[in-house]
């Protein structure tokens, strides 16, 4: 039986007609009706509740991908991106039904210039998978948020990691995208085959759809910087009497050029809640949030962030970046305790209103998705929601690229 999302938009006749045309562009076996294959598809790694696609398709070109969003842009069928699933903002969920495009199949390096230190790759390809492909060239891409990303999925959710302090984000590692439209047509976003290492040749499209989370498009081909690999690294654990100690020593270091890759904050009670929690915890979930501040105020935030913690009575370490602000909140979370989920939704949208009120961001790399959009529009305010939203209607006039992300639009 074919999903519920399909039979509201279309008669049964139509529904054939759509799922022959997927099989005749990827293949009998590149479509999936399945449950527990929807199922997978239609979730991440967030604790957010999500409904997954009416039907996964798994093509393995551009040119399908083109072909693939044209049917669905006939029929008016929503189109869901998916890298690797590894999200945690709920990115992935077919809020409204409709087609998850499954980007596993186009998995190639394409083009390596060693020279000039950069590499195309298609969306299959993994931070782990680019780095193996690499090792013995002595070059490495080093963005690393941590979890084995798609690359093209990184650039989507603009992710970075504690790296970011030397090398940067995916903002300022993107050098061109290729984008398949709403309606099938195929941009790339510095220009066709273009790889320079600067331009200021008009709007910088690249940077509008890194961060867009597939709502501009689907990203199937990304162009990267890399970096040499270090000859040496040296690490050191150094214990100070206060977060401002550890601020204000980071600050130290960054002014007098030392070349720190990154510097993290561990907090102290992190080994002692793991020991205690390590075989307790089946049958729970852990909620991850992750808010951004300027360097001078990331004490202030961790001290009233570990208060609210025990105020609420939840469980979970802190674990930031000192070096650029960005720290995360894991907790602890049994998902068959309404009152304890209800107070870490709470806690999330304190500790992000925190974070906007010493005017930082409620995401330094999480990203938007569904948990974050009404926080957006605080943050930005709504003439760059309008700007946001026009943008939107430019590029997906119906509405069908990852619907109900980033902004409201009245969606639920």
């Amino acid at each position: 039986m074919v999903a519920r999302h399909f039979l509201l938009r279309l008669s049964r006749a139509a529904v054939d007609r759509v799922l022959s045309a997927f099989r005749s562009i990827c293949g009998p076996d590149g479509v999936s009706l399945g449950e527990a294959v929807r199922e997978q598809h239609g979730k991440d790694e967030s604790v957010h509740k999500c409904r997954p696609p009416d039907v996964v398709v798994f093509p393995r070109c551009v040119e399908e991908v083109s072909a693939l969003a044209k049917v669905c842009h006939d029929h008016n069928l929503p189109i869901i991106p998916f890298g690797t699933g590894t999200g945690l903002e709920g990115g992935v969920g077919a809020v409204k039904g409709g087609v998850c495009f499954s980007l596993r199949n186009m998995d190639q390096v394409l083009d390596l210039h060693p020279e000039d230190f950069d590499v195309t790759v298609e969306p299959g390809v993994t931070r782990k998978a680019l780095n193996a492909y690499l090792r013995d060239t002595g070059l490495w891409f080093p963005v690393d948020p941590g979890a084995d990303a798609s690359l093209c999925g990184m650039a989507a959710t603009s992710a970075s990691g504690t790296n970011a302090v030397r090398y940067g984000t995916m903002r300022e590692n993107t050098l061109n995208l290729e984008v398949v439209l709403s309606d099938g047509r195929i941009i790339h976003t510095a220009g066709k085959g273009r790889r320079p290492r600067k331009t200021s040749a008009g709007y910088n499209l690249t940077n509008l759809f890194v961060g867009s989370e597939g709502t501009l498009g689907i990203i199937t081909k990304t162009t990267l910087r890399l970096y040499g690999i270090p000859e040496a690294m040296v690490s050191a654990v150094c214990s100070f009497p206060s977060i401002q100690a550890a601020v204000d020593s980071t600050v130290q270091i960054l002014q007098a050029g030392v070349p720190i890759a990154r510097i993290g904050e561990e907090e102290r009670e992190k080994l002692k809640i793991i020991c205690d929690f390590k075989n307790s915890c089946e049958n729970h979930d852990a909620y991850s949030t992750d808010v951004c501040v300027p360097l001078s105020r990331l004490p202030q935030i961790i001290v009233e962030t570990k208060e609210d913690l025990l105020e609420s009575r939840l469980t979970g370490p802190i674990a930031g970046h000192v070096g650029d602000g960005n720290f995360h909140c894991l907790m602890v979370v049994d998902p068959n305790d309404p009152d304890e989920q209800h107070r870490v939704h709470l806690f999330a949208e304190r500790l992000a209103r925190r974070a906007l009120a010493m005017g930082g961001t409620c995401t330094g790399e999480h990203g938007v998705g569904l948990g974050k959009r009404v926080l957006l529009q605080e943050e930005v305010g709504p003439l760059a929601i309008q700007v946001m939203q026009g943008l939107k209607e430019t590029l997906d006039p119906k509405n069908l690229m990852n619907p109900g992300k980033i902004l409201l639009q009245g969606d639920p």
